[in-house]
């Protein structure tokens, strides 16, 4: 199995460890990922502002530098999001990028689908609250959405909450969105904040210590209200925690 990984930009310039967590646990896996060395931004901050001529450049690059990978595999469900679903405007008579299309998987989707693994032994003593990013919630189902009122696996948070001694905390507002956005936060700074001081209270109030998650860039979000604020409240991506009970 020929597995390369898709490190985002935002997390190869702010949040290394991420990538490196995410090897970690592959590794445990037996999978010995390669991390092709020209990749860059899927392009999904310029798809978002409108800029397709731009982005259609990178999804050429992307697929330069993936395709001849079995799995492409991402701790981001919306950069995944964005390759299996934003690139769908570009090439869709091409059969071998419809199929690097569909062999891209965020990391916990990977280890659920691919790999076929619904628990991983170890050991995270910890109180957590789980935050379900919209791209992987609602684009990639990731997690049953409360609004589908169906039966349906989680592929994230149920890697997590079998660690022993986690206690995965109960939220009023189960898969509410942060705020982030991508550019949204950029654009409407005001609201974007408020959004996230009302998930952090969510959190909050129902006894966190630590709030994790699949996307690095909201957890970014939610981290820069907690500094902000001082307030005593630690996030990690889904990753962080695996590569933790596992070591």
């Amino acid at each position: 199995m020929k597995v390369g990984l898709f490190i985002p930009c935002y997390i190869e310039q702010c949040y290394p460890q991420v990538g490196l967590a995410m090897i970690d646990v592959l590794q445990s896996l037996g999978v010995e990922p390669v991390i092709p060395e020209k990749q860059t931004c899927c392009g999904q901050p310029m798809f978002n502002t409108g800029c397709v001529t731009e982005t259609e450049k990178l999804a050429i690059k992307f697929y330069g530098d993936f395709k001849d990978y079995d799995y492409i595999v991402a701790p981001s469900g919306s950069c995944v999001h964005m390759v299996r679903h934003g690139y769908n405007q570009f090439f869709r008579s091409n059969p071998d990028f419809i199929r690097m299309q569909a062999a891209t998987y965020e990391f916990c989707e990977f280890i659920h689908d691919v790999l076929n693994v619904r628990s991983i032994a170890g050991t995270f003593p910890h109180k957590v609250g789980f935050h379900k990013s919209c791209h992987g919630l609602r684009g990639l189902r990731l997690e049953p959405a409360s609004e589908r009122n169906l039966v349906e696996p989680s592929k994230a948070q149920s890697l997590v909450e079998q660690l022993i001694g986690i206690e995965i905390v109960t939220l009023e507002r189960s898969d509410e969105c942060c705020g982030f956005g991508g550019t949204f936060s950029v654009f409407e700074k005001e609201l974007s904040i408020f959004m996230g001081q009302d998930r952090l209270r969510d959190h909050q109030q129902a006894g966190a210590e630590i709030i994790t998650g699949y996307d690095t860039s909201c957890l970014m979000h939610m981290e820069g209200i907690l500094k902000s604020n001082n307030l005593d409240l630690k996030t990690m991506h889904v990753a962080e925690i695996l590569s933790e009970a596992i070591s």
